[in-house]
């Protein structure tokens, strides 16, 4: 009865705000850009439905890479979908990847909006020019080059730090970009970069895990 009870307050508070879920593993309510909603695909597979366009009952997990583990680790959408379902193995994972191609798309987006500059002299006229929204070092970039545009940023900005992502590798910068060797980028104030920005950082909190929503663990759990 209790239990009943619970999940009948979670759902009224959810109904009334469309821009809140709750994540069916911590129980924690959050906005929908911090989570991934799961649906069924024709045969029976769960899907993961980061546009959340797909039809069908939702179940909306953290998005963090453990979280999502562990629902599969729990049984959390056999419990919730009912009936026969199929989870594919390393669920986590292609997650992760599509996490990926959906940020190298925006970035593809925003290059040919020309919301991009690459190369290290570009990156730093763009960090002059006060027209910096973030700045992207691939993974495999030296640490002194990225701490001076991440100083030079700064510095421009009046103290306040300007994002940097750190989420790709070059290899993955340059097909999405159609350049060569693409080591650092600066994503230049616009609509598309802002995408590129929430994407990047989407991805970047997910390979985090829960570690990232620590500092709302427990203000947003209720108690079951």
């Amino acid at each position: 009865m209790r239990q009943a009870a619970s999940e009948q307050r979670h759902k009224a508070q959810d109904d009334a705000d469309d821009g809140v879920r709750r994540c069916a593993v911590t129980r924690a309510r959050r906005s929908r850009d911090e989570l991934i909603r799961f649906v069924l695909g024709p045969d029976g597979t769960v899907v993961p439905d980061l546009k959340e366009r797909l039809p069908g009952r939702g179940v909306w997990v953290t998005a963090a890479q453990d979280i999502v583990a562990d629902a599969v680790k729990r049984k959390v959408f056999s419990r919730t979908l009912k009936g026969e379902i199929k989870v594919p193995e390393g669920l986590a994972v292609q997650v992760e990847r599509l996490l990926v191609e959906a940020a190298l798309s925006a970035l593809a987006l925003a290059n040919k909006a020309g919301e991009a500059q690459f190369g290290y002299a570009k990156v730093e006229e763009a960090v002059a020019g006060g027209r910096v929204l973030a700045l992207i070092h691939a993974r495999e970039a030296a640490e002194d080059g990225c701490r001076k545009l991440d100083g030079k940023a700064r510095a421009a900005g009046g103290g306040s730090p300007i994002p940097a992502i750190r989420a790709f590798a070059t290899d993955e910068l340059s097909l999405a970009t159609g350049r060569t060797n693409v080591i650092h980028a600066a994503l230049i104030q616009g609509g598309a970069a802002q995408r590129v920005l929430a994407a990047a950082s989407r991805l970047e909190r997910y390979r985090k895990g829960q570690v990232a929503f620590a500092s709302r663990n427990g203000a947003d759990t209720d108690e079951e």
